[in-house]
């Protein structure tokens, strides 16, 4: 190729044939160079009116209203996802996309999308259901396959649980909704907790009785109405089996320490009442060897 015909072709690819040259065509639609940033402002200006628009819902609507955080995070939620839908839809039509031509692509890249990413959609559809059921909520404390915690932040893959110790479990979004879960605040954020206690044969019961009651009532965290209750369980192997039962709802968040409290508080108590606290004993009784033949 000669210099006269490099001249001639660099004339001919100025900037405004560059930018408008068709780099893909997807059923009767192309995509310049000029679409594709089109585009891209789009929906950059999407997710930034998104996050301004959940903050005025959030700070402006919402923090008036007597809807708890749960709530108003899970409607913030729905209302950013429909707005981002709904937006890119409208940036495509701007864009001159023609979405009818884009049907039988788009439905051939949902089965293939389907099976290779069959676990993302499933914890996607997941968040969704969670956001809308609202099984959990922001604060909460949940119990999900051996984990424990506080609700801290819901998204549309998983769901992050904060636990007592401060470490974070990612736990993903279908776990939630096909396994088992214990929510000590779903409704009501009243729980009972109960501690089992034993004490000595020979003991008075309804002196133990009146004795855990007395911590119960003595404790500032445990609430007054539902009253605590002693329950008479069992004649153990070495013991009378009793069992404290209290309502609390500042230290459901906290139950371990809560019935550490609680325990050290019973010792004391049994302690200065003179009730034993027994331990299994074993007797062993040696006999003499016969004497050889």
């Amino acid at each position: 190729m000669t210099s006269l015909d490099l001249r001639q072709l660099a004339g001919d690819l100025d900037v405004g044939h560059l930018l408008e040259y068709p780099l893909v065509k997807v059923g009767g639609s192309a995509f310049t160079l000029i679409s594709l940033f089109t585009l891209v402002f789009w929906i950059v200006g999407l997710v930034l009116l998104n996050s301004l628009l959940r903050r005025l819902i959030v700070q402006r609507l919402l923090a008036r209203t007597r809807l708890d955080p749960g709530v108003r995070f899970a409607v913030t939620r729905i209302i950013g996802y429909t707005f981002m839908t709904l937006g890119v839809y409208v940036a495509l039509l701007v864009n001159g996309v023609n979405l009818s031509s884009l049907a039988v692509i788009a439905g051939a890249l949902g089965v293939g999308l389907g099976f290779g990413l069959q676990n993302i959609v499933e914890n996607f559809v997941s968040g969704l259901i969670i956001l809308a059921e609202r099984p959990i909520a922001i604060g909460d404390r949940i119990e999900v396959a051996g984990v424990a915690g506080r609700v801290q932040h819901i998204a549309l893959r998983s769901t992050t649980v904060v636990t007592n110790d401060n470490i974070s479990i990612i736990v993903p979004n279908s776990d939630l909704v096909t396994q088992s879960i214990t929510n000590w605040s779903h409704g009501d954020p009243k729980v009972r907790l109960r501690i089992p206690i034993g004490v000595a044969y020979g003991s008075d019961p309804e002196q133990v009785r009146r004795v855990l009651l007395g911590v119960a009532a003595a404790h500032p965290d445990v609430l007054k109405v539902p009253e605590a209750a002693v329950f008479f369980d069992a004649f153990g192997d070495s013991s009378l089996n009793f069992e404290l039962a209290v309502w609390t709802t500042d230290r459901a968040f906290a139950p371990r320490r809560f019935r550490s409290e609680i325990n050290f508080a019973i010792e004391k108590a049994l302690r200065e009442h003179g009730i034993e606290i027994p331990f299994p004993q074993r007797v062993v009784h040696l006999r003499p060897a016969p004497p050889a033949s």
